[in-house]
């Protein structure tokens, strides 16, 4: 299946159905009164976060959403039926957001994860709703309202622990066939990764953690060269960031160094936060330099010229020589980050309860003035009831 993750949507939540303004007519009672149903409410529409799914193709061919709109009331005092909910499933990750303005309107950050886009229109109120005390025969009705109707970007962003990034036949996709199950396609020619590849590495029975191969990157990628950089948004999520490089280039002309900090730049002109994530070099292709000696020199005068790294690794993607030392370092710093974020808000929920505080749960709509009229218009009706219906 090809990958998408861009697309452009256009949802429109159904209208509300109307009211009826109708009376009641049976043998022997000739003022029945009013008996027109509500109309009602307009399907709404719903954005579901779902595991099983890669990609937003579904969403580059068909546009248009559209909910069911709400049945019209009828008399006997017959309220109309609602419409039917909508609900697009998009993988998880996906961001929702509005085309004029940008705002955010949902992130599906977990699986099966509910969100309401566009909300359906009430229905209009029936002519039973505006009977009185001095007006026993009402003509009055309202109509259903519209469904909200919105032009919406959806963006997707792989959740993933870790993101490789490098320059293109660096080793990407053999390194991540080398720690994980996914099977990349791997080649001896530049982009041969044209989409991002998502792999699960196990440590043991119960660690894990996941990790993304992404597009190579050239120097010039902001300005659009190679594939550009659109696919870095899917490192934006991650934790880590290894930098793959290759320590053995077949071009003699080609610099190592001069590469890898053209890496980092071109991280920084797409967005100043991935530069400060905790990004680890990879030093492959070591199976390419047989001598011992020299390949400590050339790590050496690489490491030297490069500059001070956070961590760099040794490793052979091909052979998997090193590997499993990359794997469980960063294993072992997830744990760690996972139990710091754990004790940060059991620390916070203590703090919060200490002084009798609860976690501010999503309040409800603002439906005052609507409840309002309508428990005015029962009040009512109840006691017209208990009059003479036919004065």
């Amino acid at each position: 299946m090809k990958f998408f993750d861009e697309a452009r949507i256009e949802v429109i939540a159904g209208d509300g159905g109307n009211g009826a303004a109708t009376f009641r007519r049976e043998k022997y009672i000739p003022m029945g009164g009013p008996d027109g149903g509500d109309g009602g409410k307009g399907g709404d529409i719903y954005a579901v976060g779902d595991r099983n799914l890669n990609t937003l193709i579904d969403f580059r061919f068909k546009r248009t959403f559209l909910a069911e709109r709400g049945e019209n009331g009828r008399g006997a005092d017959c309220y109309g039926k609602g419409g039917n909910d909508v609900e697009l499933r998009m993988p998880v990750g996906t961001i929702i957001t509005l085309q004029e303005t940008g705002e955010l309107v949902a992130d599906l950050d977990a699986d099966g994860k509910r969100v309401m886009i566009a909300r359906g229109g009430r229905g209009g109120l029936g002519n039973l709703h505006f009977k009185t005390s001095t007006n026993r025969a009402p003509r009055k009705k309202t109509m259903g309202q519209e469904g909200e109707r919105l032009a919406l970007n959806l963006e997707l962003k792989v959740l993933a622990d870790v993101g490789l990034l490098g320059m293109p036949n660096a080793g990407k996709s053999t390194f991540i066939r080398a720690v994980s199950s996914a099977k990349p396609k791997v080649a001896d020619y530049p982009f041969t990764t044209l989409a991002p590849n998502l792999g699960v590495v196990r440590t043991s029975e119960n660690r894990s953690f996941v990790i993304a191969d992404i597009p190579g990157l050239i120097e010039g990628a902001a300005d659009g060269a190679g594939l550009g950089h659109q696919f870095l948004r899917h490192l934006q999520r991650t934790h880590i960031l290894l930098h793959i490089v290759d320590i053995a280039p077949f071009d003699p002309e080609a610099s190592p160094v001069r590469d890898a900090h053209a890496i980092v730049e071109e991280l920084r002109k797409y967005d100043e936060e991935l530069v400060n994530k905790r990004r680890w070099l990879v030093l492959n292709k070591l199976d390419l330099i047989p001598d011992e000696e020299e390949r400590k020199e050339r790590i050496a005068a690489f490491l030297d010229a490069y500059g001070p790294v956070e961590r760099h690794f040794e490793v052979s993607a091909i052979s998997r020589a090193g590997c499993q030392e990359v794997v469980f370092a960063i294993q072992d710093i997830l744990d760690e980050e996972k139990a710091a974020a754990q004790a940060a808000a059991d620390a916070a929920a203590l703090e919060a309860a200490a002084r009798g505080e609860t976690t501010p749960e999503e309040e409800p709509e603002d439906d005052t003035d609507y409840d309002q009229n309508e428990t005015e218009d029962e009040d009512e009706e109840e006691s017209d009831d208990n009059e003479n219906p036919n004065p």
